[in-house]
């Protein structure tokens, strides 16, 4: 009877942190199924495609683009403000981004004018998926998915703790 309890203990602690890591990173597909591209619907369209998403470290931005018809450079505020660019674009899309620090974060398009005509995005980013009131954030499915690698490696590494553990006790 000890040895069961045990055991959901550790089962229990085991779930707790697979939740954790599944609901830690989050894709973020940028400017949905439009992609990264100049904006036809007006330079505010990536400030209102970001103003619906929540964005916390560990994330992944993607920047779906076609090689040498656009780019992605992250830059500082001053940067994104005046579309100028210094620094090293990524010119291959899809681009693949780990945000790894909170705060505001600017990324534009340095090819031609396409900054000017509104391809560049401003995030914040936060610690935890947690908003302000407490409650979990809900991301929009049709502009996030929860299947990146480093999910995958986190439910391996769980699984593989969890028969670890298991087998202590039988």
């Amino acid at each position: 009877m000890e040895s069961q309890k045990k055991m959901m203990v550790v089962f229990g602690l085991v779930a707790a942190v697979f939740l954790q890591c599944v609901a830690a990173q989050t894709t973020h597909v940028v400017g949905g199924s439009v992609g990264w591209t100049i904006p036809q619907t007006g330079a505010q369209e990536y400030v209102t495609w970001a103003s619906g998403q929540k964005f916390v470290v560990g994330d992944f931005l993607i920047f779906n683009f076609t090689t040498n018809s656009h780019d992605v450079l992250e830059v500082p505020k001053a940067s994104f403000d005046s579309c100028s660019s210094t620094g090293s674009t990524i010119k291959t899309g899809p681009a693949n981004i780990t945000i790894n620090s909170t705060g505001e974060q600017y990324y534009i398009c340095t090819i031609g004018n396409h900054c000017q005509s509104g391809q560049k995005l401003a995030i914040t980013v936060l610690t935890s998926a947690t908003s302000p009131g407490g409650s979990p954030s809900a991301p929009s499915p049709s502009t996030t998915a929860n299947n990146t690698p480093g999910v995958t490696f986190c439910a391996g590494f769980v699984l593989c703790s969890l028969s670890l553990v298991m087998g202590l006790f039988f």
